[in-house]
């Protein structure tokens, strides 16, 4: 039996979403982007959304507005993917690494004493679908003291009087904190649309507004969709309804808009997401937690609490007692049985590039506990029952072979 690791899920209702508008005849951004942002708005219960071509880009474009440059310091968990803290190299600034707790969410109190008047924005992830403990990282920025220590350099940072808190929702489309959206709790959320995500553009991003007042997220909105084209004033889409020709170039936007065709695969899986394809997911999860939960050796991840829910993008299985060469082993004999697991993420201090630049590992011991120790278990809907024991099988098979210890009762 062959398992792969993040099939997109293209079905029918995907198809004709697509084919309308390839034979529409508009295929770059246009009424299919705005349908998806909508869409959002009402999903996420947003005051305002704007669809870029990734999560990367999306990021990065926010930090310009924010105005985040050189001097700067952007606070990022070591356990996460290389894009949130590419993102903060881009912009010229630095970014500042917190460990983590064993719910893989950035540690509250890491982040406190990683805080200097030179931090500019904290971006906390939300690991697998499970949402930060965002209650104590709010409290912490709310502080007086933080905002005593927060130095602001522009308009936009003097009004909101503290680092601005962007979340990186890659994983967490769905999930929910305190019973609402959990991208509520963030003044910018950004999420990933890529091909393995649970919603899917095939590549995308969506900037998910919710800044508190005197801002105004409509504002910021407009000024997001000029700079995600370049600076420009008008867009093709807006001249084919019949407005003037004429545009302007106002700022050294970017060019990072998403097109129709791609929008149309976001917008008829979002129509079926929480009906369908969330609750898939969550069947899936459920099975491998039901699966596993009576090994001493399994550490499972959270899936729901009185305060939080997941998204249920993947889960992140980590096994008690055992090295880096073992995990590595188990994930070799796991895929022997046609199963594909992964790996989710290598720290960042233990990649070239940010070990390069100083960057030690070993000043984030509880980020390298659990990716030394973590196999990532494939969710998504297509997943049959059948599969899913076929997975749990293959995964207490190659414990037991591992390790020599006895995997089973």
């Amino acid at each position: 039996m062959k398992i792969p690791f993040a099939p997109p899920m293209i079905d029918e209702a995907v198809i004709k979403e697509v084919t309308d508008t390839l034979e529409s005849g508009w295929i770059t951004s246009g009424p299919k982007v705005r349908q998806l942002e909508s869409m959002f708005n009402d999903f996420v219960q947003l005051p305002a959304s704007v669809c870029v071509n990734s999560w990367t880009s999306g990021a990065q474009l926010v930090l310009k507005w924010w105005g985040v440059g050189p001097g700067d310091e952007v606070i990022v968990p070591a356990y996460t993917y290389a894009a949130t803290a590419l993102v903060v190299l881009h912009a010229g600034a630095t970014p500042v690494m917190v460990d983590i707790n064993e719910d893989f969410a950035m540690d509250p109190s890491s982040l406190r004493k990683a805080l200097t008047p030179r931090t500019k924005a904290i971006i906390p992830v939300d690991f697998a679908g499970w949402p930060c403990d965002y209650a104590s990282i709010r409290n912490i920025l709310l502080e007086p003291a933080t905002q005593a220590l927060f130095t602001p350099t522009n308009q936009l940072q003097r009004t909101l009087g503290r680092p601005l808190l962007m979340t990186d929702a890659a994983h967490s489309l769905g999930a929910l904190y305190e019973d609402r959206p959990a991208g509520l709790q963030a003044d910018i959320v950004v999420y990933s649309l890529h091909a393995v995500k649970n919603i899917t553009t095939a590549e995308g991003g969506v900037i998910g507004l919710n800044l508190p007042e005197p801002f105004s997220n409509q504002e910021v909105y407009r000024w997001m969709k000029i700079n995600s084209l370049n600076g420009q004033t008008r867009d093709s889409f807006e001249r084919a309804q019949g407005k003037s020709w004429r545009y302007d170039i106002v700022s050294d936007g970017l060019k990072i808009n998403m097109p129709d065709v791609c929008a149309a695969i976001g917008v008829a899986q979002l129509r079926g997401y929480d009906n369908m394809l969330l609750p898939r997911r969550r069947r899936v999860a459920e099975r491998y937690y039901e699966g596993l939960k009576k090994y001493s050796w399994a550490q499972l991840p959270p899936l729901q609490s009185s305060v939080a829910q997941s998204a249920y993008h993947i889960f992140p299985l980590c096994i008690k007692g055992i090295t880096e060469v073992q995990r590595d082993e188990i994930i070799d004999r796991i895929e022997t049985r046609g199963v594909s697991v992964n790996v989710h993420f290598i720290p960042l201090p233990m990649l070239s590039l940010f070990r390069e630049k100083g960057y030690s590992i070993e000043d984030y011991p509880v980020s390298y506990a659990k990716f030394s120790t973590e196999i990532t278990l494939p969710i998504y809907p297509q997943l049959s029952d059948v599969e899913v024991y076929h997975v749990l099988f293959a995964v207490i098979e190659a414990y037991s072979a591992v390790t020599g210890n006895e995997a089973w009762g």
